[in-house]
């Protein structure tokens, strides 16, 4: 099957998604990322998954970087409870530099949010170094813009 701006993609009927091949994104760095659609087959407007993936697929770095408050803003929360003297304790000198203790993941997660808002959603998971049980979860409302960052929890919108 061939998804556009995907090209060709895989189905994996054992987990029931499509896996694409591995595809520049630019928001990410233009890592080559392999992108999984869920959900895809039963939909009734395909489009919006097209729309999402076009739109997610042209972002550019300036939308990972409006997130920097945000993403900031979890590692304060999480950093928060733990002693500067704490072996866990990571030290980030400011927003600057937190992407920078970030590992943004290449696999994006292109689904509906069938119990909430029905738009689709792309999900980044990435590993940060102030959360290396739970992660990040960098959520892009219709591929356009990020509305959720926190610890991944596999939810496209906060609840």
């Amino acid at each position: 099957m061939q998804i556009p701006g995907l090209g060709p993609v895989v189905h994996e009927a054992d987990l029931g998604w499509y896996r694409s091949a591995p595809t520049a994104v630019p928001v990410l760095g233009g890592t080559a990322c392999r992108f999984v659609l869920a959900g895809y087959d039963d939909d009734p407007a395909r489009e919006d998954f097209h729309t999402a993936i076009h739109t997610f697929l042209a972002l550019d770095r300036a939308a990972l970087d409006a997130a920097v408050p945000s993403i900031w803003a979890y590692y304060r929360d999480v950093m928060d409870g733990v002693p500067a003297d704490d072996e866990w304790y990571v030290d980030i000198e400011g927003p600057h530099d937190v992407l920078d203790h970030v590992r943004l993941g290449d696999e994006p997660a292109v689904r509906r949010d069938t119990h909430g808002d029905q738009h689709v959603y792309v999900s980044v998971e990435c590993e940060c170094d102030w959360e290396p049980e739970h992660g990040l979860q960098i959520v892009f409302r219709d591929g356009a813009t990020v509305t959720k960052v926190g610890p991944y929890d596999g939810h496209l919108t906060a609840h």
